[in-house]
C-alpha cells in the first residue's frame, strides 16, 4: 500500500506542470455573429389543397367513339388524344360540301356569260332607241333581261359563299372528331367508352393540372391586411413536410359565422406528392414584418435572474447580460444587451470564466435565419 501511495503521489506531482500549462492556454470555442433579420408573428390556420385548374373536357361535335386511349390516372400532355370519333360520315359530308363548291363555281361561269350577253343586248337597245329604231317596249325587255342576269350572278356568288361555309363547317367537324387534352394534366375520370355515342358538348374526361395546385385557407378577417404577395407563407402537412406558399388572391367574400375570408396561395416549386383535398397547417402572418436583432440559442447561458452570453472581446470571453424575446427557429430575438456585429460564443461556453482567453476554431458562424413565430 505504501508503494502504491508513493507511485500515485509521484504521478500527481509530475502532472501539475501539465495542468498548469493547460490552464494557461486560451480555451477553444466556436463563435457566431449577432445579426438582424426579418420577423413576422404568425397564427396557425388550417388549409386545403385545391386544384388551380380542373377541366371537364367536352366533345365539340357528336359521333360514335371509335377510340378512347386514356385511363384514369394517366398523365397526358397538351394535345394528346383523349377520344377519337368515327369520321366516316363526316368525311362524306366534307366531300359533298366540296362538290357543291364545284357546282357553284360552274354556275358562276354560266351566270357571267348570261350577264355579259344581256348587258350587250341592253346597250345596243339603248343606242337603237335613241335613233328611234326600236320601240320602247323592246328596250324595257332588254333592261329586264339585264337586271335578271345580274340577279342570277349575285345568286351564284351567294351560292359559292354558302358552299364555302359548308366546307368549313364539315372540316371543323372532321378536325374536332379528335378530342385532345387542353393542357398537361392527370386524368381524373373517363366518362365515355368505345362504341358509345357522344353528343356535342357532352363530357369525355375530367383533367386536373397538378402543376397548378393551390391551397385555400379561411383566414381570420382581422389578419388579412397583414398578408403580402412578397412574403412567403409556410404550410406543414400531416407528416411534417413543409411547403412554401405565396399569396395569389384574397377572395372578396367573408363568412359571417367565423369572420374569416377565403385566401388562395400558390404552391412554390416542390417535388412533394400533395393531393387535392389534403389538409395542411399554414403559419399565416398576423402583423407586418419587422427587423429584429437575433442571437443563436446556443450562445445563451443561464445566469442569475436571466440570461447572459460570452462576447469575444479582443480574444477574451466577456459576459454580457441579455434580455431575449420571441423564439425564432434556432435563434432568439434580442431586446437588449447586444448590438449587431457582436461575436458571441456558441460552443465551449459552458465552462468559460469571465475574462478568460479564448481561441475561436474558425471564422464566426452565420446566425440561423429566423422564420416566424406563432
Amino acid at each position: 500500500m505504501r508503494a502504491f501511495a508513493r507511485v500515485a503521489l509521484f504521478a500527481f506531482l509530475t502532472s501539475l506542470p501539465i495542468l498548469a500549462a493547460a490552464q494557461g492556454r486560451p480555451a477553444g470555442v466556436s463563435t457566431a455573429m449577432v445579426t438582424t433579420s426579418t420577423m413576422a408573428e404568425t397564427v396557425s390556420v388550417f388549409g386545403e389543397v385545391v386544384a388551380g385548374r380542373e377541366s371537364a373536357v367536352a366533345a365539340r361535335v357528336g359521333g360514335v367513339a371509335q377510340e378512347v386511349p386514356v385511363r384514369v390516372g394517366d398523365r397526358v400532355a397538351q394535345g394528346d388524344i383523349l377520344a377519337r370519333l368515327d369520321t366516316e360520315l363526316l368525311e362524306i359530308e366534307l366531300a359533298q360540301a366540296e362538290a357543291q363548291i364545284a357546282i357553284a363555281r360552274a354556275g358562276i361561269s354560266v351566270s357571267e356569260a348570261r350577264l355579259d350577253r344581256a348587258e350587250k343586248a341592253f346597250r345596243r337597245a339603248e343606242t337603237l332607241r335613241q335613233n328611234s329604231t326600236i320601240a320602247e317596249a323592246q328596250l324595257e325587255e332588254r333592261a329586264s333581261d339585264f337586271a335578271e342576269a345580274r340577279g342570277a350572278q349575285q345568286e351564284a356568288l351567294a351560292r359559292i359563299q354558302a358552299s364555302q361555309n359548308a366546307v368549313e363547317q364539315a372540316r371543323y367537324r372532321l378536325d374536332n372528331a379528335v378530342v385532345r387534352a387542353p393542357f398537361d394534366a392527370v386524368v381524373l375520370d373517363v366518362t365515355t367508352e368505345v362504341g358509345q355515342f357522344i353528343a356535342s358538348g357532352s363530357q369525355v374526361a375530367t383533367l386536373i393540372d397538378t402543376s397548378a395546385l393551390e391551397i385555400e385557407a379561411n383566414v381570420p378577417a382581422r389578419y388579412v391586411s397583414a398578408l403580402r404577395v412578397d412574403q412567403p407563407v409556410t404550410a406543414t402537412t400531416d407528416i411534417g413536410d413543409t411547403v412554401t406558399l405565396t399569396l395569389r388572391a384574397i377572395l372578396p367574400t367573408e363568412f359571417a359565422a367565423t369572420r374569416t375570408r377565403p385566401v388562395r396561395f400558390e404552391v412554390a416549386g416542390t417535388d412533394m406528392a400533395i393531393a387535392v383535398g389534403q389538409t395542411v397547417t399554414l403559419d399565416v402572418p398576423v402583423s407586418a414584418p419587422r427587423e429584429v436583432l437575433v442571437v443563436p440559442k446556443d450562445a445563451l447561458v443561464q445566469a442569475q435572474g436571466g440570461w447572459s452570453v460570452f462576447v469575444n472581446q479582443d480574444g477574451k470571453a466577456m459576459p454580457r447580460n441579455v434580455e431575449i424575446g420571441a423564439a425564432l427557429n434556432n435563434s432568439f430575438e434580442v431586446l437588449s444587451g447586444l448590438t449587431e456585429g457582436d461575436e458571441v460564443v456558441v460552443r465551449g461556453n459552458e465552462r468559460l470564466r469571465p475574462g478568460q482567453d479564448i481561441a475561436p476554431s474558425g471564422p464566426p458562424q452565420e446566425s440561423a435565419q429566423p422564420g416566424s413565430n406563432g
